[in-house]
């Protein structure tokens, strides 16, 4: 799978996995990590145009997945609570990974390439999102405590140290 920056012109594409990934987390015991229209267009539209908004091409040659990329200090994790991170150094952190279902190991893709860019990464999920969590603790990710996202609700914090 070819992993690239998203482009303006891929908007509807990124809404649409999105909101197919909304549809499969709440058909899968997770209503309410993303709710009904999270993550918004407006927001999209700003990862893509900060350059921070990913998509993952299919063998159709259309985006399958979709996944937000920072390195750098993210403000939502200056604060963990119940545990700690494994390091203070430098990290990426992984925001709205999502697939449309037409391929798999779509988060072993996403996260080799974002292994390429930065050894250090972390990750949150809500504590309904078992899936993720399972993915997470599969490819190596250590369960570090917990952060208060923007809306006030908990997640379960993980880091993974490669190399």
């Amino acid at each position: 799978m070819l992993i690239r920056k998203a482009r303006p012109d891929d908007l509807p594409q990124v809404l649409r996995i999105y909101d197919h990934a909304r549809r499969f987390m709440a058909a899968n015991g997770n209503p309410r990590q993303w709710g009904d229209s999270y993550p918004s267009a407006e927001l999209t539209e700003q990862d893509i145009l900060a350059g921070r908004c990913y998509v993952g091409i299919g063998g159709n040659g259309t985006p399958c997945c979709a996944f937000v990329f920072i390195i750098g200090n993210d403000p939502t994790y200056a604060l963990i609570y119940n545990g700690e991170w494994v390091n203070d150094l430098p990290y990426g952190t992984i925001h709205r990974l999502a697939s449309d279902g037409s391929q798999r190991g779509v988060f072993a893709e996403c996260l080799a390439f974002c292994l390429r860019l930065i050894s250090n990464i972390r990750a949150d999920t809500h504590e309904d999102n078992r899936i993720m969590q399972k993915l997470l603790e599969k490819h190596g990710f250590v369960r570090c405590g917990n952060i208060i996202v923007a809306n006030g609700s908990c997640r379960i914090a993980y880091q993974l140290v490669s190399g």
